[in-house]
C-alpha cells in the first residue's frame, strides 16, 4: 500500500538523519499489521523538548515535555479501521488519519535509559502514535491499554 507519511522538523539540526526513513517504515508497518487497505495520509513534526512542551500545553493542558503527541483527524474503533468513516484528502482521495509530533531528544534519551537505542525507540514511538489515530487510547490501566500494548508488541515484533 502506498501511504504519504509527510515527515518535516520544527527545528533544524536536531540530529538523526535516518529519523525520517525509521518513522515512514514503522508507520507503514503499523498501518498494514491494522489491516489499511486505502491510502493514508499522515504528517509528523519532529521538534525538540520545548517545542513539544509547547503544543502538550496548548492542546491538553499539561505543560510539561513528552515523548510524543497524536492528533487523530476521525473518531475510529481500535481495530476496525473503516476509511468510509474518515475524512479524505480532495485532491488525492487518501485518508487523512491525523498528525504526531515526536521529541527528538527525548526519544534519545528513552532509547539510551530503556537500553534500546534510539532506532527503535522512535520506530516504538510512531507505533504507538498511528495507533491513537486509528482510536486506540490508554487512559487508564484498563483493558484498553493492554489492548494497545497487545498490538504493539505485535507490530514491533516484541
Amino acid at each position: 500500500m502506498e501511504h504519504e507519511i509527510y515527515v518535516s522538523r520544527e527545528v533544524k539540526n536536531l540530529g538523526h538523519p535516518n529519523a525520517a526513513a525509521l518513522i515512514k517504515k514503522a508507520a507503514e508497518r503499523a498501518l498494514d499489521a491494522e489491516g489499511v487497505d486505502v491510502p493514508c495520509i499522515i504528517s509528523v513534526m519532529l521538534t525538540d523538548e520545548e517545542g513539544i512542551r509547547r503544543v502538550n500545553a496548548a492542546f491538553r493542558g499539561i505543560d510539561r515535555a513528552t515523548d510524543v503527541l497524536s492528533f487523530p483527524f476521525n473518531e475510529l474503533a481500535p481495530g476496525e479501521f473503516d476509511a468510509a468513516c474518515c475524512e479524505h484528502d480532495p485532491e488525492t482521495g487518501g485518508v487523512l488519519l491525523g498528525d504526531m509530533m515526536i521529541s527528538l531528544p527525548r526519544c534519545e534519551e528513552q532509547g539510551e535509559a530503556f537500553g534500546h537505542g534510539f532506532g527503535r525507540e522512535i520506530r516504538y514511538l510512531t507505533v504507538h502514535s498511528v495507533l491513537h489515530l486509528l482510536g486506540y487510547d490508554h487512559v487508564d490501566e484498563g483493558p484498553m491499554k493492554k489492548q494497545m500494548r497487545e498490538r504493539e508488541k505485535i507490530i514491533m515484533g516484541d
